[in-house]
């Protein structure tokens, strides 16, 4: 499910400065390692035992989930800390964890965020409790989030393989055909607005979020990361084809300067001046409560190729369900994770729209075959499953990407309000992240 990145998390920056440092002074490298298994049997005792587990997420489906899970195990409580949002969840549970007070059980951990989180230590590693196993259950995209090394620092929620949504109704009534590559995507923007210059094929004024998913798409693979060392490179092929390309669609002003998630967003996406939208698979429930009116407009396509019949594809946004190292209950806590992520709670959480990263569920043909009714009856899940087993798993986040997202349109948003070159831009956002990793004692390239 998508958040907003754009802001700063000063808090979290400042425990990473301090849990960055804790690990230089002399951390275990291998803290797992001291460890101890824990069996089935032992989760099993704890559950027939059981307690209270203090859950932080916003992820909407948790609430039948957790209803479910104390049904199920009637000795143990759920408490589900849903009301926080946006930056919020994180300053709270970094000043938490900070602090050594009042630290959750479970914490929700957007995949961007994770690594920041496991590098300072703030998560448990999962290994111990068995979730190695389960590796085989997830796709590869959203389980190369969770993991690092052979540890593994939650479990997948749910995923957003990316599609190219647009709206039908627009593009047959200028008669422009639906883009497979994004050298059409750029031929189709530039008739659409020559039809209608009130039509623009999509809205971006610059979003970290899309561009580091487009840039995974590209091939390009900015950050390279192993453990404090980081290298940060924007100037590889995969980033000069988006660079090329999205270059043209600012300069002839092909897409609308409207931010996502406003109120011009959700009205341009409504009345047709907005074409299109790349996206992650978790997005129709948005066009559902969000726009409307537009029911029935909007289908659902696969992302455009960088070269002809290429299936490439890229995550973008998705969630995790985590266990913080200062979590008290954490048998209990495993259970309920292993439960809502890999266990009966994933089929509850898809019947209330979530878009699950498991892969037997992505396959069934239940849910391939499900008719998108805002759509026009389209079984778009089929896109999307198709999306989500051509995502390379290779991608690395930086561990402070919080901090770089939030600077992103103080650097990379200059391309679109200026005369500044995109792939000037890059290499500015390059320049800031490096400058602030090293001056949280990372070693940067």
């Amino acid at each position: 499910m998508r958040r907003t990145t754009r802001r700063l998390m000063r808090g979290l920056a400042v425990l990473s400065v301090l849990a960055l440092g804790a690990t230089a002074c002399g951390g275990s490298d291998d803290d797992s390692a001291d460890q101890k298994p824990v069996s089935a049997g032992d989760i099993q005792a704890a559950l027939k035992k059981g307690g209270t587990v203090t859950v932080w997420a916003w992820e909407p489906t948790l609430k039948t989930v957790a209803a479910d899970f104390e049904k199920k195990y009637p000795k143990v409580k759920i408490n589900l800390v849903g009301e926080r949002s946006g930056d919020k969840h994180y300053t709270a549970l970094s000043n938490a964890i900070s602090a050594e007070k009042g630290v959750p059980d479970i914490a929700q951990v957007e995949y961007f965020a994770l690594g920041q989180y496991a590098l300072t230590k703030g998560l448990t590693d999962l290994t111990p409790f068995g979730a190695d196993k389960l590796k085989a259950k997830y796709t590869p995209g959203p389980w190369n989030a969770v993991s690092e090394g052979d540890k593994v620092y939650g479990l997948p929620m749910d995923s957003g393989p990316m599609a190219l949504f647009y709206n039908k109704k627009v593009f047959d009534k200028y008669k422009v055909a639906v883009p497979t590559t994004w050298d059409e995507y750029v031929e189709a923007a530039r008739k659409l607005h020559k039809a209608d210059p009130k039509v623009y094929i999509a809205a971006d004024a610059g979003d970290a979020g899309l561009t580091t998913s487009m840039l995974w798409q590209a091939g390009s693979r900015p950050y390279q990361v192993d453990g404090t060392k980081v290298k940060i490179d924007f100037a590889d092929a995969g980033a000069k084809k988006y660079t090329d390309t999205w270059q043209k669609l600012i300069d002839e002003k092909l897409v609308a300067p409207i931010y996502g998630w406003t109120d011009d967003w959700y009205k341009g996406l409504g009345d047709g001046t907005i074409a299109t939208l790349p996206s992650g698979a978790w997005m129709p429930a948005n066009f559902v409560t969000g726009v409307p009116k537009a029911s029935g407009d909007w289908r659902a396509a696969p992302l455009p190729a960088w070269t002809k019949g290429d299936k490439a594809s890229a995550e973008n946004g998705g969630s995790s369900l985590t266990v913080p190292e200062l979590a008290k209950n954490k048998e209990l806590a495993y259970a309920f994770v292993e439960y809502a992520n890999a266990g009966d709670g994933v089929q509850t959480r898809i019947k209330q729209g979530a878009f699950p990263a498991t892969t037997a569920e992505l396959q069934s043909t239940e849910f391939q075959n499900t008719k998108f009714d805002y759509f026009g009856g389209q079984e778009a899940n089929k896109i999307f499953a198709d999306s989500a087993a051509n995502v390379a798993d290779d991608w690395s986040y930086l561990p402070f990407q919080q901090y770089a997202n939030s600077i992103f349109n103080d650097t990379v948003g200059k391309a679109y309000i200026s005369k500044t070159k995109l792939a000037d831009a890059l290499k500015s956002w390059q320049d800031a992240s490096v400058k602030y990793g090293k001056e949280q004692g990372f070693t940067v390239e």
